[in-house]
């Protein structure tokens, strides 16, 4: 089925990889796709938006809520636990459809067989609720003993974070309430229950958290069942999280699961209504791409927050959950065509880190904007000086990420003009937008190096989106988003020019006459690498062609341990032309109107061979230039590379000693971009709405829709044309 991703057997070494596999979430939170009984040792998560701590000297990372959704059952003393217990059968799946995570187990004890099964799902009516149903059954009479509840000793990398836990307990309902350490969030999980059987029922606490005991005799043949609604708020929510959380809790079971499920699938339907795409022809890419787009759902900010996406999702706190580049470079499109509205939300949360960006530019002696390579609540940057850890020394290796990744600016100045173009909101322009781009501007302004005896601005010292070669001149990528940043906050200004008094009163509050002549210097005069006349080629960065021509097996052959960190001073990579992913084959993929055919072509014959794909963003940019230049057959492994990254979990999990996996949502992204912009062919130009379809051999029709401003359009295609109607 196209809707269904499934596993069946206990596969216990796999218990990281199905957390992410089979997450859900609202926006608000994510909940790892782990079983009820589960404790931390498992990775069990409620990792939550936008709101960090910092432990010690560690990185600073999202804080996990304590698990509401804690389950244990025992029958006669004999716990049934899928880590431990005798297994009959085992299966878990996430009906995406609905976005519902299920579980059903069958277990071999003293009572003979005991089936569980388990329902939950991440409220998309209400981002703060999370509800279960939690159902068993015996083979045989036996006595049996529930322990159900809140666990506060959870799971993180570098925590623990939640302090100074209290508890609450009243009827059925029962809340923990914990403080992180940094910043004194408050974190509060109230759980309020509805059983479907009478027990003898005892309430304890343990030291990091609040459960309930419920015993009873439970009859042969006979299914049991009970429903949890559990609400999570914080400080940066509401002034008392903990009164929230529980009038919400007992108001959603008072609703009851039913109810609260139904409203939820039918929330989900709408969704799916406008962003899913059809695939006819080919099962496996359908569900891949489903999966892809359902994981971007599940992450959109929605509801009224003004949140972005971390480069992990919400699966947990790999790479800091921060929001890099990725959010506007490579998930910003699907929201964009499918529902503006949140790509507005994650636009704004630039705008509303502007001062953080600004502090960085300052703190490297830089004006206007740089934003952050790894941004968290307030912009601030995340990332580590020491960002690797060598694997033979376990000394920290100091990169250059934070120093040097310039390119980020320029997405960001990017987003938000292409969120400008589609929507036709100028408010975007007006509520900060305009001023965002405009210090992105200043800040390259700011960075360039004038070098006189070529007569041109040139960008020194910075690393391009290929990490693996650091402190390079004019990477051809980072040049060329530069000046494409100069270009638009030219037009930004210009379009501004009917709104006069604000125009007037931005330039002034920034100080911007002189950067005005500056950006026009530039503009005709920063160094963008073009292609060489006879080859065809656009070198990567200075120098990069007198680099070790290296294949990547050749490469591969010299790790000494497979750990090892490819780039960086002394990696494997670093004297050769072997690439993490192709800057230069993003840049022609942005850029393709200014390209010819033949010069995208080599360009993608000669870097695709030098790529490592060490990025889950690479594939899908191959994807998309391949079907750019009519090669949809070489474009489909990439594209299915990228939509079944989180599927297969063949992605890599470690950078250096560091663990970075998790969820990949800018591959998700990627692979929506290169079904729907690259396979068919999309293309909005001044309201122009056209396809030019590549499909794959085996896709016989695609079908879709976008919105366009307050318009939604319905488009199909197939490998003879397209149609492309108004809703």
């Amino acid at each position: 089925m196209s809707w269904i991703i499934s596993e069946a057997g206990r596969q216990l070494e796999k218990t990281i990889d199905f957390g992410n596999k089979f997450l859900i979430g609202n926006g608000y939170f994510g909940y790892r796709g782990t079983m009820e009984e589960y404790g931390k040792e498992e990775l069990p998560a409620c990792n939550l938006s936008g709101i960090y701590d910092q432990q010690g000297t560690a990185w600073r990372e999202p804080i996990n809520a304590p698990n509401g959704l804690y389950t244990q059952l025992f029958v006669e003393d004999e716990p049934h636990d899928l880590r431990t217990g005798e297994i009959v059968a085992h299966s878990q799946q996430l009906d995406m459809l609905r976005a519902i995570h299920q579980r059903k187990t069958v277990f071999s004890g003293r009572a003979g067989k005991v089936t569980i099964e388990s329902d939950r799902f991440a409220s998309s009516t209400d981002n703060h609720l999370l509800h279960m149903i939690y159902s068993f059954s015996l083979e045989k009479t036996a006595r049996v003993r529930l322990v159900t509840g809140i666990d506060g000793d959870v799971w993180d990398i570098n925590g623990p974070h939640l302090f100074d836990y209290s508890y609450y307990s009243e009827s059925r309902t029962i809340a923990v309430t914990a403080v992180s350490g940094e910043l004194g969030h408050k974190i509060a999980v109230a759980d309020t229950i509805s059983l479907s059987f009478e027990g003898e029922v005892r309430i304890f606490e343990t030291e990091k958290g609040l459960f309930r005991q419920i015993e009873f005799i439970a009859q042969a043949g006979k299914s049991y069942h009970f429903t949890k609604a559990v609400a999570v708020y914080t400080s940066q929510d509401v002034e008392i999280p903990l009164e929230q959380a529980i009038k919400a809790s007992f108001s959603a079971n008072k609703t009851g699961y039913k109810l609260a499920k139904s409203k939820h699938v039918e929330e989900w339907k709408e969704r799916w209504t406008m962003s899913d795409v059809l695939i006819e022809g080919d099962e496996k890419a359908q569900l891949a791409l489903r999966y892809s787009i359902y994981q971007l759902l599940i992450l959109a900010p929605q509801h009224g927050q003004t949140t972005s996406i971390p480069a992990r999702g919400l699966s947990g706190q790999t790479y800091k959950g921060a929001v890099f580049w990725d959010t506007e470079m490579f998930m910003l499109p699907f929201f964009l065509h499918t529902d503006p509205e949140t790509a507005k939300n994650l636009i704004k949360y630039r705008i509303q880190t502007l001062d953080g960006a600004r502090a960085k530019a300052a703190e490297y002696g830089f004006r206007g904007a740089f934003y952050a390579w790894e941004s968290q609540e307030n912009g601030q940057d995340a990332c580590s000086d020491y960002n690797v850890t060598d694997v033979f020394t376990n000394r920290p290796m100091r990169t250059y990420f934070r120093d040097k990744q310039i390119h980020i600016s320029s997405a960001v100045a990017y987003g938000i003009w292409q969120t400008y173009v589609m929507t036709d909101d100028r408010s975007l322009l007006l509520n900060g937008g305009a001023e965002v781009i405009l210090e992105c501007a200043r800040f390259y302004s700011s960075y360039a190096y004038y070098q006189a005896e070529k007569k041109r601005f040139e960008l020194v010292d910075v690393i391009g989106p290929d990490e693996y070669h650091e402190r390079v001149y004019n990477n051809a990528y980072t040049n060329k988003m530069a000046a494409y940043t100069i270009d638009i906050a030219v037009k930004a200004l210009e379009a501004l020019r009917d709104v006069p008094d604000y125009r007037e009163a931005l330039i002034r509050k920034l100080d911007y006459q002189e950067d005005m002549e500056q950006l026009a210097a530039m503009s005709a005069e920063l160094y963008v690498p073009a292609p060489n006349d006879e080859t065809g080629l656009i070198e990567q960065f200075d120098g990069y062609f007198k680099l070790e021509d290296a294949t990547v097996e050749a490469v591969r052959s010299r790790l000494i341990d497979p750990k090892e960190y490819w780039g960086g001073a002394y990696g494997v990579a670093a004297d050769t032309q072997v690439l993490k992913q192709a800057d230069v084959v993003l840049l022609l993929t942005l850029f393709k109107e200014e390209y010819t055919e033949e010069v995208k072509r080599k360009n993608w014959q000669y870097y695709e061979p030098r790529t490592e794909h060490g990025s889950s963003l690479s594939p899908c940019i191959y994807a998309l230039l391949a079907c750019d230049i009519g090669d949809p057959e070489w474009a489909y492994p990439y594209f299915m590379k990228t939509a079944s990254v989180d599927l297969t979990g063949e992605s890599k999990q470690f950078a250096g000693t560091i663990y970075i996996g998790g969820t990949h949502p800018a591959a998700n992204g990627g692979a929506w971009m290169a079904a729907v912009l690259g396979f068919a062919g999309l293309e909005i130009r001044e309201g122009k709405i056209t396809v030019t379809p590549q499909l794959p051999e085996k896709w016989q029709k695609m079908s879709f829709k976008i919105q366009v401003k307050e318009d939604v359009y319905q488009v199909e295609v197939t490998k003879e044309g397209g149609n492309i109607w108004k809703q």
